[in-house]
């Protein structure tokens, strides 16, 4: 019969093995580790899940709906596209900081081979795609950023930047090359506030689209009457 694992317990396997899998790989994780430190016998994790690979599968499934929730939690229809951005940029640092374990685990899978580096890439690539290309598109329409670039080439610019601030704030490497441009001293602030700056010159958003505080430069969005 089925040992049914408690709430508690199935957290405990699913935090344990995410901190398994983000240490090791998915390759060299080992299922008997994870049982050990989650005190739950390997028999009873392999009938919940089926092999090493369905745990891998639910512990990104978990870290992906984290984040989900937090980006619907984090930016409203309402916000133009800088508020927007601010947002998310916050949200970004806020979850590799207090989740390293699911950045080193999504790093971990950056290299992997064929169908499973696309079947990665959908589980965790096709919302934020979808919710950072739809802003974008919004803004376009307003008037309030530039139009001469394809929306979908600005959002996966702009997740391009997320990306390596959940990269800095998780592994090793990323924040020690972090050092070599800007030190140690700089902090969440201070990245949030210069990154928007970089993101507001580079989107041509206009002053009414940016809310952010800081220095003032005036420049108008480039509108070149260019369909995209």
């Amino acid at each position: 019969m089925l040992k049914k694992l408690t709430d508690e317990q199935q957290e405990k396997l699913l935090v344990t093995a995410v901190e398994e899998f983000g240490s090791k790989g998915p390759e060299r994780a080992a299922g008997s580790e994870i049982a050990r430190r989650s005190g739950i016998s390997v028999g009873v994790i392999y009938k919940y899940y089926k092999n090493k690979e369905a745990l891998f599968d639910a512990c990104l499934t978990r870290s992906t709906d984290m984040l989900k929730a937090m980006i619907a939690e984090a930016v409203s229809p309402e916000d133009t596209l800088a508020e927007a951005c601010e947002k998310l940029i916050r949200t970004c640092l806020s979850f590799a900081g207090r989740n390293p374990h699911y950045i080193q685990m999504y790093h971990a899978i950056t290299h992997e081979p064929g169908e499973k580096a696309a079947y990665y890439a959908e589980t965790i690539e096709k919302y934020t795609a979808m919710i950072y290309t739809g802003i974008i598109r919004k803004a376009q329409e307003e008037g309030a950023v530039r139009r001469d670039i394809n929306p979908a080439y600005l959002a996966l610019f702009f997740d391009n930047l997320l990306m390596m601030l959940h990269f800095d704030a998780g592994c090793r490497y990323y924040n020690e090359r972090r050092k070599f441009y800007i030190g140690e001293a700089e902090d969440d602030e201070k990245m949030t506030e210069q990154l928007v700056f970089f993101i507001k010159g580079a989107f041509g958003i206009t002053d009414s689209a940016f809310s952010g505080s800081g220095p003032n430069t005036k420049s108008a969005a480039p509108d070149r009457g260019l369909e995209v």
